[in-house]
């Protein structure tokens, strides 16, 4: 992105998170205004129905297909911790990856942003980290890795020469160390519509953050997420939207943001 200038961004969320017959998000409507996508991939929410409907209707608004895969933890939405080893976590990976590539046209993905507590796990744990960088490389090559922005899990993706977004957060609160509050914590998520539109803005702008005890830290970042089941999500999305574009800020697809070698 930026570096803490006016430039380009992605603008990414997390949908297809329904199951069966129960409908989660109005992805239909938020994906007016997101340029990458994060589909769920069957493991905390999503199903072959889903994805394939999910899939349609990214490529129907020209927006960037990426997977979304989290531990095999469908009752509890993949936010629990698992203890599961490097190999297993690769396995999930790349079994999640393939799934979802499978409903697309052409068998290919823009990118692959774990969910939940394994993204969470990733950003602490490098044997985490690295088993994720492994199985994503292993599939495609070319496919972008989603990581925290500043993480020890950006610097492992790195140290493999893979493609990297990084990424920040409209709606969730960081600690001083730059790592997202855990949602058991109040204020985890931030609701004001106006204060998600003012953190957009300076991260997308300047490339910092004001974490929780009210300090200002660095954050530049290649994209930014909204949480799908964000309540008012795409009312939140609109509005980032409008105010980065607003503000001389270009939102395009991370595909055109990080290079390919």
């Amino acid at each position: 992105m930026t570096n803490g200038t006016i430039g380009k961004i992605d603008f990414n969320a997390d949908i297809g998170e329904s199951f069966a017959g129960y409908e989660l998000g109005l992805d239909s409507e938020i994906v007016k205004y997101i340029t990458s996508a994060n589909i769920a991939t069957g493991f905390h929410a999503g199903d072959p129905d889903w994805m394939a409907r999910t899939v349609e209707l990214a490529i129907g608004n020209n927006v960037g297909i990426g997977a979304h895969p989290a531990y095999p933890d469908l009752a509890g939405f993949g936010r629990r911790n698992m203890d599961l080893t490097p190999a297993e976590v690769r396995n999930a990976v790349t079994y999640q990856v393939g799934a979802l590539a499978a409903f697309t046209p052409v068998r290919k993905l823009q990118h692959v942003k774990p969910h939940g507590a394994l993204y969470n796990t990733a950003v602490r744990d490098e044997a985490v980290a690295e088993a994720i960088v492994l199985a994503v490389k292993a599939f495609d090559p070319d496919l972008i890795h989603v990581v925290l922005a500043g993480s020890k899990w950006e610097s492992v993706a790195r140290s493999y020469g893979v493609r990297v977004a990084r990424e920040c957060f409209a709606d969730r609160a960081v600690t001083p160390e730059g790592t997202l509050v855990p949602r058991s914590q109040p204020g985890a998520v931030v609701h004001d519509a106006e204060e998600v539109v003012a953190r957009s803005l300076k991260l997308a702008t300047e490339g910092k953050v004001l974490a929780v005890d009210g300090t200002e830290i660095d954050f530049s970042a290649d994209s930014i997420c909204l949480h799908g089941d964000t309540a008012g999500a795409v009312d939140l999305a609109a509005a980032v939207r409008g105010a980065l574009e607003s503000a001389g800020v270009e939102i395009v697809p991370m595909n055109k943001l990080v290079a390919s070698d």
